[in-house]
């Protein structure tokens, strides 16, 4: 599923030609400022531009709703239990990626960036129950809605680094990547877009420590 939530499409279509007078609710049409809050198509997989009272009818996690609002709740999780041999075992081509429970097919999903946008990784379904097994603030994160982004250093000295992020940040950060992105690797501008990025994650997350057993 490499277009799911296609934030290119849908939160930013305008962008590289001529903006629309107004933005409006994806819902009920009422208009809306750039910076607004987004809910999840759960069946047809997209994100939806919305004002702020059609977001609130979709922000019970616990009822069964076809759309659910995007929480604005930003972690950080020090320690966490995912080492660069676990990491190996994911088989994720790239030291970047984000895992998030898609409840429409009930398992956890991957995606890491490119050249081409947000990729879908064939994940190791195994694999990620040892992640889970080893660290249960993996249960922390809504369906749907919220991401587990992490970030794994070329230096095997360095852990990995691992966030609680809304769902439709992962795909706004993806989606500048696309836009920035030049050559094999991406080039400067990825690299330091990347630095900048989880510099802010880190300054908005609120730290959650291991769970003690």
């Amino acid at each position: 599923m490499s277009d799911a939530y296609d934030v290119l499409a849908r939160i930013r279509a305008s962008r590289g030609g001529p903006a629309p007078a107004v933005e409006r609710c994806e819902m009920c049409t009422e208009p809306i400022t750039e910076r607004h809050q987004h809910v999840v198509n759960v069946d047809a997989r997209q994100l939806m531009c919305v004002c702020r009272g059609c977001y609130l009818l979709f922000t019970d996690a616990t009822a069964e709703l076809r759309f659910r609002a995007v929480p604005d709740r930003w972690l950080t999780f020090p320690d966490f239990g995912l080492g660069h041999r676990e990491w190996q075992l994911l088989q994720i081509p790239v030291g970047l990626a984000f895992f998030f429970r898609n409840s429409a097919v009930n398992h956890v999903v991957a995606f890491y960036p490119g050249p081409a946008g947000a990729t879908e990784s064939e994940l190791d379904l195994t694999a990620w129950d040892g992640v889970r097994d080893a660290d249960r603030r993996v249960d922390l994160l809504a369906d749907d809605t919220e991401a587990l982004l992490v970030r794994v250093p070329d230096d095997e000295t360095r852990p990995p680094e691992c966030h609680l992020v809304p769902i439709d940040a992962c795909y706004e950060f993806v989606g500048r990547l696309r836009q920035l992105w030049r050559g094999f690797d991406g080039g400067q501008q990825v690299r330091e877009y990347v630095d900048d990025f989880f510099d802010e994650v880190r300054a908005r997350g609120k730290v959650v420590v291991p769970c003690q057993s």
